[in-house]
Parts: structure tokens; C-alpha cells; sequence
């Protein structure tokens, strides 16, 4: 990948986003990230990293010390004409353990740019089932 590498679509960036994360490659996991000093990356340990070089920094330093493979299936998604906003699960699993570590709730935020799409921000967080249970017992009413 170059460093203007064109992708398509916010599915384009996403795919690609798991497959580099498979690899371990920091450095091309990067070029999928807008350059953008207010990129932001928060880890599910809850550590929040703005910029592109703290973000490479942090997947170099993941990558360093385990081997990671990530179920993710997409809930929702919402697409303008530059931005797009997709929210999934995803299912972690390191090394060659074959239990899954999760379920987190993930949300990517992707902008369209002179170089095609990239990504703005993830949030992953660790789920939290007996909360969404609660939750989702709650009637919802619009006003």
C-alpha cells in the first residue's frame, strides 16, 4: 500500500483494517488512518490516542507482543457522502488460544478524502451483556 493508496468505500477500509491487523503490520495499518492530528484510536483498556504516530505507536506495540485474529460482525451502519460510521462486535482472539476474549462493541468512523476513504477514530470497549440486558428490556419511546 501506498501512502496514497485510493479505498473505495468505508467496507474497503474496514476489510482491509482486519486483514492488517491479522498480519500485525503497524506501519500499513496506519496508511489506513486520515492524517489527521485529531485521529483518535481508544483502546478497550480505555486509552484514549489522538494523532496518527500514537496511534501506529500503540498497534506496534500490541502487534509486538501478540499475535491477534478478530471475529467482527457488523450491527449497524450509517453512510453520508463523507462520512460513514459503521458499529460492530468483534470476538479477539490471541496467540494460538482458541478461546475468544470479548465480546467488545466497536464503533469506526471513516471520512472520504482526496485519497479515497480512511479512518478517523475506533472506540473499542468490553461489552457488558448483563447491562445490555437491562437495557434492552427498557421500552423505548420517541417524543
Amino acid at each position: 500500500m501506498s501512502k496514497h493508496y485510493s479505498l473505495a468505500s468505508p467496507e474497503d477500509v474496514e476489510h482491509a483494517f482486519y486483514e492488517l491487523l491479522l498480519e500485525g503490520d503497524a506501519d500499513r495499518l496506519a496508511l489506513l488512518w486520515a492524517e489527521d492530528e485529531e485521529s483518535v484510536c481508544v483502546h478497550p483498556t480505555g486509552v484514549r490516542l489522538t494523532g496518527l504516530l500514537p496511534i501506529r505507536e500503540s498497534w506496534r506495540g500490541i502487534f509486538a507482543n501478540a499475535r491477534l485474529r478478530v471475529q467482527a460482525e457488523r450491527v449497524a451502519h450509517w453512510q453520508g457522502t463523507v462520512m460513514a460510521i459503521h458499529h460492530l462486535t468483534e470476538l479477539l482472539f490471541v496467540g494460538d488460544d482458541p478461546s475468544p476474549h470479548g465480546p467488545l462493541h466497536v464503533t469506526h468512523v471513516y471520512l472520504r478524502g482526496s485519497h479515497g476513504w480512511r479512518l478517523v477514530a475506533r472506540h473499542a470497549s468490553a461489552a457488558d451483556d448483563g447491562h445490555q440486558a437491562m437495557a434492552d428490556a427498557i421500552p423505548h419511546t420517541l417524543h
